[in-house]
């Protein structure tokens, strides 16, 4: 049974740390929770005793054990550490290496995967120190739980609220069951939206958070592989141990994907790639003046079509992001797309999809058809890999669909 040590620190959001404690547990971890002082003003270690069964570690000076010393036990023993949530005063003082309580000495002496969750007031996330911090843990190959938005405890709005503990565990689950079947493999992941100019202010664009593209580039690199991520413009933090290149446009987006291809093993096309662009992009913005305008459009390149000629030995994925689930047509768009398999999701569903942490994927390959159910984005990105890998090994994607169509 593995073991977690739950970190929970001074965030109004601590509450829902016991209940996290139990969803750990019930998926089947042995929770340690180690509270930071700023916690024990909102929870207390007597909860997370009668909660987990196991001490509950408060201070530099604990031990449990008399003889023992508690911050190196805990860390040798654990096969993850989880901070949920993680203030801002927590992520600055693990990216400084700062070990001055219980919680911050543990992750100083760990070296097994950790996970934070983040969760304080929207201006504090978005200042600068706390954005470099995260950065920093992230090139450390800490996994990050992007906040969420909404109404926070303060009252003001915006990105900070603790994401949903279902998402939370999905990435624990993730982390702690790290494997290697994409090590040494090069996996090449399309991300977000892209920004068609229609003038120097105004563009056409869509939805998509990036999101999907981000948990999948995370996904992957948990099982090992090297990833690069080709995004379009997307607020969503990227996985720190991804090489990323960033782009607007759809050609842009397609003359780094040629450039990156030929030496991947895996092309995967999650970018919600606009299809049209303005035909003419006008110089400096454009003057209201009462009259109709229209505006002509031409079509973008198919990105992931493109890919086959540059990286014929790649496996090749795409999305397809419908409006209802026509199984026959996503088909043909595999088909003449010339990919290997292709995931789709419905976005006429509530509550998945784009500008969700939720997803839900239909996967179509040659042996037939595969539903993910609904999970966090993490875990539809976990299925997916673990699915796409079987398939591969089994020799069963190499035909593609195109040959499954013509059939």
């Amino acid at each position: 049974m593995p073991t977690v040590v739950l970190g929970i620190t001074g965030s109004v959001a601590a509450y829902r740390a016991a209940d996290l404690a139990r969803d750990l547990m019930r998926a089947g971890f042995t929770v340690r929770a180690c509270l930071t002082e700023g916690a024990q003003e909102f929870v207390q270690p007597a909860l997370f005793e009668a909660l987990t069964g196991q001490p509950v570690l408060q201070s530099a000076f604990d031990e449990p054990e008399p003889g023992r010393m508690a911050h190196i036990d805990w860390a040798r023993q654990a096969d993850l550490l989880l901070i949920a949530p993680a203030t801002a005063h927590t992520l600055n003082r693990l990216a400084a290496g700062i070990a001055d309580d219980m919680l911050t000495t543990i992750a100083l002496v760990y070296d097994g995967p950790v996970v934070v969750a983040p969760a304080m007031n929207p201006s504090m996330l978005a200042h600068p120190a706390t954005q470099a911090s995260l950065q920093t843990l992230q090139e450390r190959g800490v996994v990050v739980v992007d906040p969420v938005g909404g109404l926070v405890a303060c009252g003001e709005e915006g990105q900070g609220k603790l994401a949903a503990n279902e998402t939370i565990l999905q990435t624990a689950l993730a982390a702690a069951q790290q494997g290697k079947a994409l090590a040494g493999q090069r996996v090449l992941i399309t991300s977000g939206p892209t920004q068609e100019a229609i003038d120097d202010v105004r563009y056409l664009s869509n939805r998509s958070s990036g999101r999907m593209g981000a948990a999948l580039a995370q996904a992957a690199l948990m099982q090992g592989a090297e990833v690069t991520v080709v995004t379009g413009p997307t607020a969503v933090s990227l996985p720190g141990r991804a090489r990323v290149i960033r782009v607007k446009s759809a050609l842009e987006m397609q003359a780094a994907v040629l450039a990156e291809a030929p030496t991947a093993n895996w092309v995967v096309g999650a970018a919600a790639v606009a299809d049209y662009r303005p035909v003419q992009r006008l110089s400096g913005k454009r003057r209201r003046d009462g009259d109709r305008w229209t505006l002509e459009l031409e079509p973008n390149p198919d990105i992931i079509a493109s890919v086959a000629a540059v990286a014929p030995g790649a496996v090749r994925v795409a999305f397809a992001a419908e409006s209802g689930e026509d199984l026959d047509y996503v088909r043909q768009k595999a088909a003449r797309k010339g990919v290997h398999a292709i995931a789709m999701n419905d976005v006429s569903q509530p509550g998945i999809g784009f500008e969700s942490e939720f997803n839900a994927l239909t996967l179509i390959t040659p042996a037939g058809v595969e539903t993910s159910g609904h999970l966090p984005k993490l875990g539809c990105a976990q299925w997916l890999w673990a699915r796409l890998l079987a398939h591969h090994h089994e020799g069963g994607l190499r035909a593609g669909l195109a040959r499954e169509v013509e059939d």
